[in-house]
């Protein structure tokens, strides 16, 4: 078994993690689990009150990743600015597509999902599936957008939300 990658994260480091969006490692310790040493990184999601343990060999193959660069938080940005694609497909359909891009943990694919939900409020209302899905693309795009700038989620929130509402003006 090779250990690939495994010491490209460390302790007090911010990670996502695909499923869960931005944590913190806390440490890396090493945990027998039916009779096999392993070594383990030890993240916490604070506003999810949840700690998860990944096996550090595994770290890279569940796709875990560190914070995006400044230059991919400019280009979701971006995404954010431009004009909403929605597909003609079912909403099944579209649901289960933005569902894969939130848990793919990409920055840009995440931007995508609150561009294409977002609603100005001249638009119809939301059904109760698309504003669960917003409201999860949302969080994790301003979490790692807090994360990358080094700023707090109150003024992420405030960044992304400027964006949205500059793209309606346009």
């Amino acid at each position: 078994m090779s250990k690939s990658k495994k010491l490209d994260f460390r302790p007090n480091e911010y990670v996502v993690y695909p499923a869960h969006g931005v944590g913190q490692i806390v440490s890396v310790e090493e945990q027998e689990i039916a009779g096999i040493s392993l070594e383990l990184f030890v993240i916490s999601f604070e506003k999810d009150k949840m700690t998860l343990r990944v096996p550090t060999h595994k770290a890279t193959e569940v796709g875990m990743r560190a914070l995006s660069s400044p230059d991919v938080v400019t280009k979701a940005m971006t995404t954010l600015k431009g004009k909403a694609k929605v597909k003609k497909a079912m909403w099944s359909r579209r649901a289960q597509e933005y569902e894969q891009k939130i848990n793919s943990g990409d920055l840009i694919a995440i931007a995508e999902v609150v561009r294409d939900l977002h609603r100005t409020d001249d638009q119809r209302e939301q059904s109760y599936s698309e504003r669960q899905l917003y409201e999860a693309a949302l969080e994790r795009l301003t979490r790692e957008v807090a994360a990358v700038t080094g700023g707090d989620e109150v003024m992420a929130q405030k960044q992304v939300g400027d964006v949205l509402i500059s793209r309606a003006a346009a």
